[in-house]
């Protein structure tokens, strides 16, 4: 059991947390939630030794481990599926010992030990996390080092899961995943068999993956029983909700009826529709979805509404190389009042469309037709480096409003969200969240008929992630939003287009048949070492599909089968040598007379070892096989 008894942590003398008892029994799944800054990442640095507390004790099972993901990314020439494995030290540690050791006792002891944790099935359960975070076979055996920042980080989150600690804490985990990622998270985190605390702002993950609620408000740690929705519930039943809070409720279910009555008798709208029902019948009457001390967002209204459609695309082929488009004949339109989530794991596409969008990139072929005067506002979380970090929000404000009066100028300043002593604040002194809701002001700041939103609620907590789904669902412009966050794609977009396979289309479903269709490919992919090239990576290649050879592509797909071939023989070659050992072990005269522990111990292991050389052996039979279909 995690015991925290009556602890007070302080940061730089603010006391963040003030005499608080939390008892957490093994096997639960805490989320863990507060509002950005009252110290979440804080109690987890106490949690594992690294910052004393002021007064309390925190108690954790002598013999229990704890993963964290890591703060740095990892790196170097070693392959992602190498770096994973690693991460059980244990297993590595034994598996070198074991190559050295001559010691039968020894050697007994290692090879049940590695029986009964179950280490000759490591590779496949690395892999299978490394696939269900997007990575495909090949990918897999690849150096470290080629990918970028944010997949490594990825890898280090697979290593973590890898390692199964005992008490397992996460810190904001879908950071650096696609929404396609975050299913297959959710999805791993409600199985994890050990106690896991995450610290997270995703509703859907804390409804589907957790069966408590740790919440730190006003210093306090309380605890509570079942999932985000039901401790909103727990929480509402002990504060009155005021009026704000009813007609925001009323406004949102008028909404969602309002798309019901709209599209329930369209065929192509049927399923969306009965989506947006069975949303109605879950919300619960005047639940608080933004708490009293949330600051609202609000986007300007546009000065004029067009004509639709406002985008038009007629078989349009985009990208960074004509040779090789990341999208080809592509045809789509947007109207006035769309919107749109897109969806398909990243590095299929998603950015290079709304770069096409918003008229940052130029197509090599087809047409694009944008309405007369249309304006754009485009967020991406890279734009937080291109923010002044010596300039104040009222700085950037004021070079928007060159020639407006000081007055003008402050209550711009305050309508995006810093009003006051917060308007003179350093960027650089901003929190994540608050410079998140910096760049969306001055994104929309003229007033754009559209809005193009890509992954706008990293480092935004639950209540202002609720006000920014107000303030779209508000916006009477079109909007077209990349999020890895259901909750905001299921309150506010009415389309759902998928990017994949160097195309853009209409997914006709809602967001949990796609959920079930991700859980199911990703689950394939995991258990199937030989699907490999299913994905490029954006920041290497988005793209890697029309333009090459058909000779090529075949070279492309034996190129992991041989690596493969060479992994089962290596290992076929290395558990002989380990049987070896076991049985000139076995043969030393009188062993089971004098020793009968031991011999047994020997005889586990062997049955283990040859349990493992059978599916080596079929591993390699598998690939082989694959490799003369790909060869003939």
């Amino acid at each position: 059991m995690l015991s925290i008894s009556d602890i007070s942590v302080r940061i730089a003398g603010r006391l963040l947390i003030d005499n608080s008892t939390v008892q957490i029994v093994p096997g639960a799944r805490v989320g863990f939630v507060g509002r950005n800054g009252v110290g979440k990442s804080t109690l987890f640095s106490a949690i594992r030794g690294e910052l004393p507390t002021e007064s309390g004790s925190i108690s954790i099972p002598p013999r229990w481990r704890i993963g964290s993901l890591a703060q740095e990314a990892p790196d170097g020439p070693e392959s992602l599926i190498e770096v994973v494995l690693k991460a059980d030290q244990e297993r590595d540690a034994l598996l070198r010992e074991a190559e050295s050791a001559d010691d039968p006792h020894r050697i007994a002891e290692i090879q049940t030990r590695l029986v009964d944790i179950d280490a000759h099935s490591a590779p496949a359960r690395a892999a299978a996390i490394l696939s269900g975070l997007g990575f495909s076979t090949a990918e897999q055996a690849r150096p470290c080092a080629e990918f970028s920042g944010g997949w490594r980080m990825r890898v280090a989150l697979a290593a973590t899961l890898f390692s199964a600690p005992d008490l397992l804490l996460l810190d904001e985990p879908t950071n650096y995943l696609d929404l396609e990622g975050t299913l297959w998270l959710e999805d791993h985190l409600a199985n994890y068999p050990r106690t896991v605390i995450v610290i997270s702002h995703d509703r859907d993950l804390l409804d589907t993956s957790v069966d408590q609620i740790l919440h730190l408000d006003r210093c306090k740690l309380t605890l509570y029983k079942g999932t985000y929705s039901s401790f909103e519930e727990q929480r509402a039943s002990r504060e009155l909700l005021d009026a704000k809070h009813a007609r925001r409720q009323a406004d949102e279910r008028k909404r969602l009826q309002a798309f019901v009555d709209r599209f329930k008798a369209k065929a192509s709208k049927a399923r969306q529709a009965q989506s947006r029902v069975k949303m109605l019948e879950r919300m619960k009457p005047v639940t608080a979805l933004v708490t009293q001390d949330v600051r609202e967002i609000s986007f300007p209204t546009p000065e004029r509404m067009l004509s639709p459609p406002i985008i038009a695309v007629d078989d349009v082929s985009v990208g960074y190389d004509p040779k090789k488009p990341v999208l080809n004949r592509v045809t789509l339109r947007i109207d006035t009042d769309d919107r749109i989530a897109l969806l398909g794991s990243n590095g299929n596409g998603k950015s290079t469309l709304v770069k096409l969008l918003a008229n940052k990139l130029q197509p090599f072929s087809g047409r694009t037709t944008r309405a007369e005067k249309l304006s754009v506002g485009y967020f991406a979380q890279h734009q937080v480096d291109e923010l002044s970090l010596d300039a104040s929000p009222y700085d950037h404000v004021r070079r928007l409003m060159p020639d407006a009066p000081e007055t003008k100028v402050r209550a711009r300043t305050g309508a995006i969200g810093f009003s006051g002593k917060a308007g003179d604040t350093l960027v650089k002194s901003l929190s994540g969240g608050e410079k998140a809701r910096l760049l969306l002001g001055l994104a929309t700041f003229f007033g754009p008929n559209m809005i193009i939103l890509d992954e706008p609620t990293n480092h935004l907590d639950i209540d202002s992630r609720a006000a920014l789904a107000e303030a779209i669902n508000d916006f009477p412009g079109a909007v077209i939003m990349v999020s890895h966050d259901r909750y905001l794609i299921e309150a506010c977009a009415d389309q759902l287009w998928v990017v994949a396979n160097q195309t853009v289309t209409v997914y006709d479903g809602d967001l949990e048949d796609y959920r079930r269709m991700v859980l199911s490919v990703r689950g394939a992919r995991g258990g199937s070492r030989e699907r490999a090239g299913e994905r490029g990576k954006q920041g290497v290649k988005e793209s890697a599909g029309n333009s090459v050879s058909p000779g090529r592509g075949r070279n492309e797909k034996r190129k992991p089968l041989k690596q493969r071939i060479a992994e089962a023989e290596a290992e076929v070659e290395r558990i002989n040598a380990i049987i070896a050992k076991i049985d000139a072990a076995l043969a030393l005269p009188d062993l089971f007379t004098r020793d009968p522990r031991q011999a047994a111990q020997l005889s586990k292991a062997r049955a283990g070892a040859e349990d493992a050389l059978r599916r080596a052996e079929e591993d390699w039979l598998q690939a082989s096989s694959q490799h003369d279909q790909a060869t003939g």
